[in-house]
């Protein structure tokens, strides 16, 4: 998990249609999908005894989600407040599976040596988000 540790900065265009879709497809808001069209969030994960810490910062607010993998953790997604199961795969993909009015989502997140790949997908909605890693 040592991999995923570091803050990532959103490269991705904020106002991407496909992530409006998938925004939409996972129960977000009009408001709040507005909002995050305008937005570029960081990223940042660190471990915290048998824990990890994962915040989203952005201009929005920052949510910040304590992860103990394969437990309910409270999260709040989008400024929709759920419950997330995270799962690590290999040692370098964080899994988050949420359900947000009444609809499942799941974000992968694949790190490398310098950047962060997030796969975001609701109701047959998928997007692509592409972060950089800045420390």
């Amino acid at each position: 998990m040592s991999s995923l540790v570091g803050k990532y900065e959103l490269l991705s265009d904020p106002s991407d249609k496909a992530h409006d879709d998938f925004l939409q497809a996972a129960g977000v808001s009009d408001a709040h999908r507005e909002a995050w069209s305008m937005v570029r969030p960081s990223v940042e994960i660190s471990g915290v005894g048998g824990q990890w810490r994962m915040r989203t910062l952005s201009e929005l607010g920052n949510e910040e989600t304590l992860v103990t993998p394969g437990a309910g953790n409270p999260t709040q997604s989008f400024g929709v407040d759920t419950v997330s199961v995270f799962t690590v795969e290999g040692s370098n993909k964080l899994v988050q599976k949420f359900t947000a009015a009444g609809k499942e989502s799941r974000i992968v997140s694949e790190f490398a040596a310098d950047e962060m790949t997030s796969t975001l997908s609701s109701q047959g909605k998928t997007a692509v988000r592409k972060y950089k890693r800045v420390a």
